[in-house]
């Protein structure tokens, strides 16, 4: 149950990882959902800095491509890469496995986790992808299966979901300690979890679809889950 407004003092801290520029909708739209869900969000950057000991919960968020040296790619030179985002957001990553933190990647995020865990990635699937549509957009409208008996199926309550898509790189070999748990039609992974770490990853981006239950419901775990701790 989200808490309610005007206990901000009892809202759990959940440190939300991403770009340092200052024009951030994504910050602004996952600070929202947390809002929502009965949290308080902390901005982490290479420009915000927030004591790792100070979060109940963490957000790893959506953004530029992942350089590919850590996954065993190559890097493509015409893409622009933020490799001090990497590091960082790498150390928070580990930091949440290593202390059992709630946490939830938001497509790179989602990504990166799979990586750290030691998985890699697809450079760009454009040329791959046969059922969906490569065009980019912030609307709900790529289809993506949940497995029946995941933990996403049980906090989203349904099989079968309305997504947007941002993204070219994509999980290609799953980690062996993760577990994929939705597809979309091309039977790319879009979503990842260790439910005994309380970790979960989306590709899509459900702080833009905050007014849509099932995506905001992601935000009510998270926040739920922090509070359990």
């Amino acid at each position: 149950m989200a808490l309610k407004v005007g206990q901000s003092s009892r809202r759990p801290v959940v440190g939300v990882t991403g770009s340092g520029q200052r024009f951030s909708p994504s910050w602004w739209c996952i600070r929202l959902s947390i809002w929502l869900a009965g949290g308080r969000a902390r901005r982490i950057s290479t420009r915000h800095q927030v004591p790792r000991e100070d979060l109940n919960a963490l957000v790893i968020s959506g953004g530029d491509d992942i350089h590919p040296s850590l996954f065993g790619g190559e890097p493509n030179p015409s893409q622009f890469y933020d490799v001090d985002r990497d590091k960082l957001e790498l150390e928070y990553i580990k930091f949440a496995l290593k202390h059992k933190i709630p946490m939830l990647g938001i497509c790179r995020g989602h990504q990166l986790i799979n990586v750290v865990l030691g998985g890699n990635l697809h450079g760009d699937i454009r040329e791959m992808r046969r059922k969906t549509y490569n065009r980019r957009g912030l609307m709900a409208t790529k289809t993506i299966l949940v497995k029946s008996d995941s933990l996403l199926r049980k906090i989203v309550g349904k099989g079968k979901l309305k997504a947007n898509s941002l993204h070219f790189q994509a999980v290609d070999t799953v980690a062996p300690t993760i577990r994929c748990t939705a597809t979309d039609l091309d039977q790319f992974c879009q979503a990842i979890e260790l439910p005994d770490a309380g970790v979960i990853g989306v590709q899509w981006h459900p702080e833009y679809l905050f007014y849509l239950k099932p995506h905001l419901k992601l935000f009510c775990w998270l926040v739920e889950s922090s509070a359990e701790k």
